[in-house]
């Protein structure tokens, strides 16, 4: 039986295979509904308005980009911001939607341990730590992309779902693995994981190396208790 597998953006509806198993590596596209066509000059808005954007968070952060200062800095009218993001929410859900799929594609198609070629058990611990660091270091767009991504389908968290739950099921793992994956991701993706930023240890704000740890050791003993 032929499986499936689809790539996932936090920009469309999620449509879950019923199987995975890795794919022939392939250059990375977003699968599932296709794009939108548009123009070509549409094209080169976008795509300038998503690097103007870049260049104006690296320069003045999150506080410093607005739809005003993003039209004026890519000399566009701000009409034209409006239409391609519908808000700033919308803005910075463009901008972390290229960081997702940077990451499926990594848990896809790329070196191990995160990638194919590891211990699935390995592979379940990497992919951890790579979404802690990925909130570590981009959290300040997981914050401001929050308004836009919950009023919409979180379509990338039915591909980390399924993705966990074929590793907890080529690990060996028995029972519900379908909730035990929900569980799993609950932690990644709780609160206290979604804002935490590169800091000092400290009691009200464990540092992005805790979290990994607690990560390591939760998956662990949750896989091979008593191992």
């Amino acid at each position: 039986m032929r499986t499936v597998v689809r790539f996932y953006s936090h920009l469309q509806a999620p449509v879950v295979p019923t199987a995975y198993a890795p794919p022939v590596p392939r250059p990375v596209s977003l699968l599932g509904s296709p794009p939108v066509p548009e123009r070509a000059d549409a094209t080169r808005n976008r795509e300038l308005l998503l690097r103007t954007a870049r260049a104006l968070l690296d320069e003045h952060g999150a506080a410093g980009l607005s739809m005003d200062a993003l039209a004026a800095a890519a000399g566009l009218g701000k009409g034209t911001v409006f239409r391609r993001f519908g808000s700033r929410a919308g803005l910075f859900a463009a901008l972390l939607d290229e960081h997702e799929r940077d990451f499926q594609a990594a848990c896809l198609w790329g070196p191990p341990p995160l990638g194919p070629g590891a211990d699935p058990v390995d592979r379940l611990v990497a992919f951890g730590h790579e979404r802690l660091d990925l909130l570590a270091r981009r959290g300040h767009l997981v914050r401001e992309a929050d308004a836009h991504l919950t009023r919409g389908a979180n379509a990338p968290a039915a591909f980390a779902r399924l993705h966990v739950r074929v590793l907890l099921q080529a690990a060996g793992v028995g029972g519900d693995v379908e909730v035990l994956a929900f569980n799993l991701l609950a932690v990644l993706e709780a609160p206290l994981a979604r804002h935490v930023e590169r800091a000092p240890d400290g009691p009200a704000q464990p540092s992005p190396q805790r979290l990994a740890a607690g990560w390591t050791d939760l998956v662990r003993r949750v896989v091979r208790p008593g191992g």
